[in-house]
Order: structure tokens, then sequence, then C-alpha cells
């Protein structure tokens, strides 16, 4: 098996509202290994974004609480000074954030944002950091990465935009990549090519990508193991093909069961009923996806769930999977 990079276990995310604390990511735990794309799956508000920004602590600690041990070469990430923490942030550790033009600062040139990551992190000269900078623009594809190196954002396309948030992200060859949503609010072409360049570099670099998504075809493309989030829990976890191959959980299979299939001919898609709930209406006891799958009896369901292994290295939360079928409804 291979060696585990990082070791994340019993972390809680609170954000503050009308002055309680409520948890989007709850009592989590996953370990991701060295060399593998791991990807964590689930809707919008299921807690992907929020688990992503507590492993560096880029949450605003003035509204948010974290707790848990996020395990990282040998530190708890959780326990570090924020000294401490800036020396991995950018250098062992880079982000491609979900929205880059709200990201990039929008007063830098291109060229002094991949600079100012090297800076910090590597001994590099100014003419070396230069030259850096335009290999990084280079190899995400830029066409003219010289004239790119002296741009400001908005003077680029979307996938331009993604493109050179990902050379700051690579710009000191982290050991992890955290890819949030990095395919979003782009079209096909460009989404493919972004996915291809994450491939490329990944195996070039041999790091750790831990990518977030909605999208489970980019799941199927990119990932070795996949999380599935709900309500701030992991409610399934299996190699990538396993959970394609044979999804368990009730929400895991309602997930696939909404994707449009050209294989077969359905009258509609499959709709899961209701929302994620608000976190201040979030029931903290028993299965948390009972209430968008009213047809199931109450006993299937465990007043504290557990996980399960239902064979190697796959594991679904609450027995209701055993007895989980789809409603005449839908």
């Amino acid at each position: 098996m291979q060696e585990v990079l990082l070791s994340v276990r019993e972390l809680c995310t609170s954000f503050r509202i009308d002055g309680q604390y409520y948890a989007a990511v709850d009592s989590l735990d996953l370990d991701i290994r060295k060399t593998e794309v791991f990807a964590l799956v689930g809707e919008s508000g299921c807690g992907k974004s929020a688990f992503a920004l507590s492993l560096t602590r880029l949450h605003n600690p003035n509204y948010t609480t974290i707790t848990g041990t996020v395990g990282f070469g040998g530190q708890n990430l959780l326990d570090l000074s924020e000294a401490q923490l800036n020396k991995i942030r950018g250098g062992r550790i880079g982000m491609i954030f979900q929205d880059p033009i709200a990201a990039l600062n929008p007063l830098m040139r291109v060229g002094a944002q991949i600079e100012e990551s090297l800076s910090y992190h590597t001994g590099l000269g100014k003419s070396d950091r230069k030259k850096r900078a335009i290999e990084l623009l280079t190899e995400v594809g830029m066409t003219n990465p010289a004239l790119t190196y002296t741009q400001l954002p908005h003077e680029l396309s979307g996938g331009m935009r993604q493109r050179a948030m990902i050379s700051i992200a690579l710009a000191c060859k982290p050991d992890l990549l955290i890819a949030d949503e990095p395919t979003t609010a782009l079209d096909v072409t460009i989404q493919e090519q972004i996915l291809d360049l994450l491939r490329k570099l990944q195996s070039e670099t041999q790091s750790s990508i831990l990518l977030i998504t909605h999208d489970l075809g980019v799941v199927a493309e990119m990932a070795d193991r996949v999380a599935v989030m709900y309500a701030g829990q992991i409610v399934e976890l299996a190699p990538v093909m396993k959970l394609f191959q044979e999804p368990r959980h009730p929400y895991t299979r309602s997930l696939l069961a909404s994707i449009p299939n050209m294989d077969q001919e359905v009258n509609r898609l499959h709709v899961i009923k209701g929302v994620v709930p608000d976190l201040r209406n979030l029931p903290r006891a028993g299965c948390r996806f009972s209430h968008r799958i009213p047809w199931i009896p109450d006993h299937l369901h465990e007043e504290t769930p557990t996980y399960h292994e239902v064979s190697s290295g796959h594991f679904v939360l609450c027995t209701c999977y055993e007895e989980f079928a789809f409603s005449d409804a839908n």
C-alpha cells in the first residue's frame, strides 16, 4: 500500500451564524496517499470546499473554529503558528481555487504573482525567478508565455486565468495539490485541456492531488480513490472503479442515477428529492440522508451511523444501503 501523505482525523469545521457555531465538516476522517489522485464529490453545500480550506486554515478565524488533526510531514497543521503554516502553504501544499478571477490579485501582473511564491519559498534570485515563471507558464500551455508574464488577470480568458493559477500552485513543486472545482465555468474543450494538464503535471512531479468536484465524469477520468460527501460527512469511500461499478450508499446511487446515460432509454432523469439541509437545520443524529429517501423505513437506518467495509477499501456509512431501492415515484 502507498505511504500516507495527509492524514485527517476527527476534523470539525464550524461556522458562526447568529452567535452560534454549526459544523459544516463534522468529525471527518480520511487519508490521502503519496502520488494518488483522491477525489471528494458531492452536491453544492455538502462541505467539500469548507473541508479543503480547513486543511491549511484559510477560513476567517473570527467566524470559524477548526478542531481535530491534519497530519502532514510529521506535524499537525492545526497546531502550527501562522508563520510556520506559511512555509507550507504555497510550498509543500499548493491550491487551485474555485474562482481564479477572485483568487488572482487584479493589480499584480501574472509573472509577479508567480514570482511572489518563488520568492517566499525558494532562494532563487530575481532573474532566475523570472526564468522559472516563464517556464511554468510554458508548462501549463500558454501560447505566448512571455506576454502572459506581463499581463494582468483581466486581460486573460477564463481558461488562461485557470492555467495561470495552476502555474502559481505548482511553482514550488508541492507534495500535495488541492484542486477545488478546477474546471468550473469553463467550456467543455477547455475543461478537457485543464484535466489533461493536471494529469501530465501530476505524472511528472509525482505529487498527490485532492480533487474537489461535483462532476462525476471528471472523477471517472482522474481519480484513483473517491469519497462521497453529504452534509459534512463521508458517506462512501472506495477505489474509483469500484464506486462506479458497485455504488452502495443511497446518496451515491442517487447521484449516479441522475447522470444522463446514452446507452439507456429513459423518459426522465432521476431527481434526488429535497436539498442539502441548511447548517442550522441539519440533523446531527441518525442518518442525515434519511429525509431525502422517506420511503425507506426508519429501522433500516442506524441511530448512530458507523462505517461498514463492504469489500476491500470500500466503506459505506449507515446500514440503510442494505435494503435501499429507488421509489417507483422516481
